[in-house]
């Protein structure tokens, strides 16, 4: 908006001054699509979660992701994909994260605390949805690290349980604290009175949890490829190879992950499935930096 031109006034030399008015401060500009932080819980000293409040307008399927993040120091937003991990009915939004020390976001995401703002932007999209599956008998959940993330959303949806007779998570990780978000996660959707309300004790019972790690000693020892690959992890939990025709699956993990399970899951006969084509297996990445 121009400004409009100065107004000079006669000079009167018996006139008293006139008295200037003190311009008024301007007021700082609302940051875009802003939510406010609400909890923060730090589970070792490279993952925490968090949880900020949702857009009235936001709608979402469980799993997918939206583009979550700060302001940066040129007063422009620095975002980055996060998977929301709370399921789709709930009244506030969920994230888990990995921090990373040198990392443009988490480097700072890390020290965030209730009362800060987050910028978020209210368009959910992705692949980790039931919308790219065929229907099946038996759904895989393959996570690794943060990874788990969708996976924490879509095991308190009703839907994974009503289009299923079996839900497996699997959840590898290098040391045992870092699976203690699944562990509580799986605890939870055990023993919670609402999520047992919504999606029935009998349904509850159909699933499974399989955590492994790579580095620490744990009750289960080795990469879930390694254990598929043995046929281990189907002796573990007395159940046949994975096979197209009841098998379905869902991975998330680091990229190297990623290729690999791809690989061992086409071997089994699965294709990969997408909104506009659904298979039998989808595949997404996990956020890293």
């Amino acid at each position: 908006m121009n400004e409009a031109p100065a107004v000079t006034q006669p000079t009167d030399a018996a006139a008293p001054a006139a008295a200037t008015p003190t311009a008024a401060a301007p007021k700082p500009k609302a940051l875009p699509d802003t939510q406010k932080v609400t909890f923060v819980r730090h589970w070792t000293d490279r993952l925490f979660s968090f949880r900020v409040t949702r857009p009235q307008s936001l709608r979402f399927r469980s799993g997918e992701f939206v583009m979550i993040g700060l302001m940066g120091d040129n007063g422009r937003p620095l975002l980055r994909a996060y998977s929301i991990a709370s399921p789709s009915w709930d009244e506030e939004l969920e994230f888990y994260s990995i921090k990373v020390q040198d990392g443009p976001l988490t480097s700072r995401l890390q020290h965030i605390q209730v009362g800060d703002d987050l910028v978020l932007r209210p368009k959910p999209v992705g692949t980790l949805v039931h919308d790219a599956l065929l229907p099946g008998k038996r759904l895989w959940l393959f996570a690794t690290g943060t990874g788990i993330a969708p996976f924490a959303s879509l095991l308190r949806d009703p839907q994974t349980f009503e289009d299923y007779e079996e839900v497996i998570l699997t959840h590898t990780c290098r040391e045992v604290g870092e699976l203690a978000y699944g562990a509580e996660l799986i605890e939870t959707i055990r023993n919670d009175d609402l999520l047992e309300e919504l999606i029935g004790r009998e349904n509850l019972g159909k699933l499974r949890y399989y955590p492994t790690t790579t580095r620490e000693e744990s009750a289960k020892m080795g990469r879930i490829t390694d254990l598929m690959r043995s046929g281990e992890v189907y002796a573990d939990l007395g159940i046949a190879p994975i096979e197209p025709g009841t098998d379905r699956a869902m991975v998330c993990g680091n990229l190297a992950f990623n290729i690999e399970i791809k690989e061992l899951l086409e071997g089994y006969g699965l294709r990969e499935g997408a909104n506009s084509d659904p298979a039998e297996y989808v595949v997404e990445k996990a956020f890293v930096d």
